[in-house]
């Protein structure tokens, strides 16, 4: 079975793995060891934190393989972003320049740097490792966070953002970095990107240009690329503008990748999934079942065709074996979803 459970700190090989192998780009894993302990540490202490709204956790989370133990990938989702660090991203907006006396009516794209999205809860570290992105693995690994912020909605604000990596060449080379690198810093894209990991952000509000950046002053490779994303992120989007997710012109300062948005409540996988109450028996399942255990610290979920759901009368029938996987008895209440 996969298992999807909060990481731990014997975690830590596989999680230095996968931020090895996530490449440029993936800013939320640097490959620093103590950053990276830094996160599962954190992480563990905002699973046990008593709270009654988002503050600063971070939910970090590891997708196992049960039966080699093997760590498949990782997710998290970040609370409320921007509340000690401030998240910057540029907004895409319109200005006129009008005439009435010349006869000229020219309408310029501009992008204006702003703190919009502090306080919404994010998405984010979604990499599924090489070997296993087949199968349902990536889509469950997307969809069951969701779940996680249903069972524990509290601790999340309704706005939920993720921000999507954008352009940039094998090298980790990014054409609109390369237009801003060129006017105001002195600093290769990677080097900007592994800062923004490592915390660092005090450069961008030093060197960042203040005023509005009028679109088409940029290179037309710039231009280009912004609101479009890596190659390799383009299934991570789809999945998620299944969701409902929505592009509402934010885009990232330094590659300017798309950052897309969806109220908590509106999510498809919130509305679609369902609350029953377990029934431990040897089913024939008709079909991939996502469930989850509705617990905090203890959370786990998993995929599974055992299990068979009665809608009226509102009962999960769950094999033994993928009971004990969740922690979970008869008569306990789960969370599902059909994957």
């Amino acid at each position: 079975m996969h298992i999807l459970r909060p990481i731990k700190s014997t975690d830590f090989d596989a999680l230095r793995q996968i931020a090895e192998e996530s490449g440029h780009g993936f800013t939320s894993l640097p490959v620093n060891d103590d950053m990276l302990r830094e996160k599962i540490n954190r992480s563990e202490q905002s699973f046990i934190k008593q709270i009654s709204t988002p503050q600063d956790e971070g939910y970090l989370f590891v997708l196992e393989d049960s039966e080699t133990g093997n760590i498949m990938g990782t997710t998290a989702i970040e609370a409320a972003v921007g509340m000690t660090v401030p998240l910057y991203h540029y907004h895409q907006g319109k200005t006129v320049h009008h005439s009435p006396t010349l006869g000229v009516y020219n309408t310029v794209d501009i992008l204006s740097m702003c703190n919009d999205y502090t306080g919404a809860s994010e998405i984010c570290t979604l990499f599924l490792r090489e070997p296993y992105r087949k199968g349902l693995a990536g889509r469950f690994l997307s969809r069951s966070r969701f779940t996680f912020m249903a069972d524990h909605s509290d601790r999340f604000s309704n706005t939920v953002i993720a921000e999507m990596r954008g352009v940039s060449d094998e090298n980790g080379h990014s054409p609109f970095w390369q237009w801003l690198q060129e006017h105001f810093f002195s600093i290769e894209f990677p080097q900007a990107d592994h800062l923004v990991g490592l915390g660092e952000k005090v450069f961008i509000s030093e060197l960042m240009p203040k005023y509005p950046i009028y679109a088409n002053l940029l290179s037309e490779k710039a231009q280009a690329v912004i609101g479009n994303v890596h190659e390799k992120t383009k299934p991570a989007l789809r999945l998620l503008e299944k969701e409902g997710f929505e592009h509402r012109g934010y885009v990232d300062l330094f590659d300017a990748g798309p950052t897309v948005e969806a109220r908590l409540h509106n999510i498809q996988t919130v509305q679609d999934s369902s609350v029953a109450k377990v029934n431990i028996c040897e089913p024939t399942g008709t079909g991939s079942l996502a469930i989850s255990n509705q617990k905090l610290n203890d959370f786990r979920a998993t995929f599974t065709e055992e299990a068979l759901y009665h809608p009226q009368n509102n009962t999960l029938d769950l094999h033994p074996n993928v009971a004990s996987a969740l922690n979970v008895t008869s008569g306990d209440s789960v969370r599902i979803f059909k994957l």
